[in-house]
């Protein structure tokens, strides 16, 4: 398939993916500073499956939003053509539907096979890939053929030079755009290393080898990106190129450096710390970022400077304002919160007038939300209406669901014998909005709808008897319970591409 984007690994100054540094402001404070190409944090494929892709029109951002409603990622349009997504991933299949949801958002894939914490590698990603050649083949090899964005992987090096030269090689032959090398080793990736010797992988601290990413990068034609040497060389701007000399790699990942100070991708020299920091803040206030995740990257930043005090009051921050007025910026967070609360404003304006005017005028319509406390265990007003229905004889109901994306609220509307209806009180989640909307229909009608209030139930005297007959009727030694292989599985659909079991 043809790559069609012109994202370009050769002569790059790279940000690296870093958990908890590379989320989008510090990404976008790379890109300001100089940084060509800036990858993600590493996000798992299991919980990007699980999540829905959501137009922020008030942070005017991509959001892929989980079932807690946390924002697992967030993208914009300034770094679309630079942004580079890193998943961790042990399965071919589920790394390419990660792909697909991700794809027109970002400019390109990488998976990663280089993370030797336990977490990863116990669920045989990271470093553990490295003991799997197969696997790494198949995985790239799918998403290669399956995307249309270039497709990264990053990778440490194996105990020996030449079993890290011809792994390397064979990962080349899947079509992948380029390769990062952290220049360390990975004892873990070899099972018997793992069960025998319990070695540590080689840390920070370790001198980078140098010699093992030249001889990758002279061994395949692929570009190469050195990883490892904010320890042994980058000190500053300049130092990014010596490194990629000693390496003889096509481009420079710079991680820790970075992470430190990401003004070292600046060709003039380093900016001063205080104004990196409110640089970033800026951004970390602009696009909502999560207070935690602020104050860990400022942490980072001040380093020795946190027992001073202002370090300690950064420390002690419990909020984004805190966070702002420790570093005297308590007017531009409350400049922007006003500006996003006028901009939702506005919005919301903007929506409920659409909404007027697509109101379709022969939907009955009624102020309710369905409180299940209000109804017996296991009874909900949809039961009662399609109870209604077959004994009327009419078509079950149908029901349409549509989700607003401003604050991502769901509004039903239910047809019954060929008349509409709908609450007009939109509700968090699709189920609560179909049954609100079964409470109008029934409401209308004039029919039960099984609230406590109501009195006898009939659905559950139903069910009673219905339990009864199976009991007197059943064969001795079968279990009560139901079969597996008859119940119901039901998940809400995310997106209309199909997601491969987990």
């Amino acid at each position: 398939m043809t790559v069609n984007t012109p994202l370009c690994f050769r002569g790059r100054n790279i940000l690296a993916p870093m958990v908890r540094v590379g989320t989008l402001p510090m990404r976008l404070l790379a890109l300001d500073y100089g940084a060509d190409i800036v990858y993600c944090e590493e996000l798992i494929d299991i919980k990007m499956l699980q999540c829905k892709r959501v137009i922020n029109e008030v942070l005017e951002t991509v959001d892929f939003v989980a079932p807690n409603e946390r924002v697992v990622f967030r993208t914009c349009e300034r770094e679309r053509e630079h942004v580079v997504f890193q998943m961790g991933s042990a399965d071919a299949e589920r790394a390419l539907a990660v792909a697909k949801l991700v794809e027109s958002d970002v400019a390109g894939i990488d998976i990663n096979m280089g993370c030797p914490k336990e977490y990863s590698t116990k669920a045989s990603m990271g470093a553990a890939l490295l003991s799997d050649p197969d696997k790494i083949e198949s995985i790239l090899t799918t998403l290669v053929k399956g995307i249309c964005k270039p497709v990264t992987c990053k990778i440490r090096i194996l105990p020996s030079v030449e079993d890290t030269v011809n792994l390397v090689k064979r990962i080349e032959k899947t079509g992948i755009a380029a390769i990062a090398v952290h220049g360390r080793k990975s004892l873990s990736c070899l099972l018997s290393v793992c069960l025998l010797e319990r070695k540590k992988e080689e840390r920070p601290q370790h001198p980078v080898h140098c010699d093992v990413i030249k001889a990758i990068a002279e061994a395949v034609s692929i570009p190469v990106i050195a990883n490892g040497g904010s320890h042994d060389f980058i000190k500053e701007y300049a130092d990014i190129e010596t490194f990629q000399k000693a390496t003889a790699a096509s481009s420079v990942m710079v991680a820790r450096a970075a992470m430190w100070n990401p003004s070292i991708f600046r060709k003039e020299g380093f900016c001063p710390l205080k104004d990196v920091m409110q640089d970033y803040i800026k951004y970390a206030v602009r696009y909502d970022n999560h207070y935690t995740n602020t104050k860990y990257c400022l942490c980072q930043m001040l380093r020795e400077q946190l027992e001073t005090t202002q370090g300690k009051k950064l420390h002690a921050a419990q909020s984004t304002q805190e966070i702002c007025e420790v570093f005297e910026m308590g007017d531009f967070f409350e400049e922007m919160t006003a500006i996003f609360e006028t901009k939702k404003t506005s919005l919301e304006t903007k929506t409920q007038d659409e909404d007027d005017q697509m109101e379709d005028p022969d939907v009955i319509k009624m102020a309710v939300r369905f409180d299940k406390r209000e109804y017996p265990p296991q009874i909900t007003p949809k039961m009662y209406l399609l109870e209604w229905c077959r004994k009327e004889k009419h078509p079950q109901p149908v029901y349409e669901t549509v989700q607003r994306p401003l604050d991502r609220l769901f509004c039903s509307i239910v047809t019954v014998a060929e008349r509409k209806y709908r609450s007009t009180l939109w509700d968090k989640s699709k189920k609560l909005a179909e049954q609100a909307a079964a409470i109008v229909c029934l409401r209308t009608l004039g029919v039960p709808e099984g609230k406590l209030c109501e009195g006898e139930n009939h659905l559950i005297n139903k069910r009673k008897r219905g339990d009864e007959e199976r009991v007197i009727s059943r064969d001795p030694g079968e279990d009560l319970a139901e079969p597996s292989h008859k119940k119901a599985n039901f998940i809400e659909e995310s997106s209309d591409m199909s997601v491969p079991k987990m």
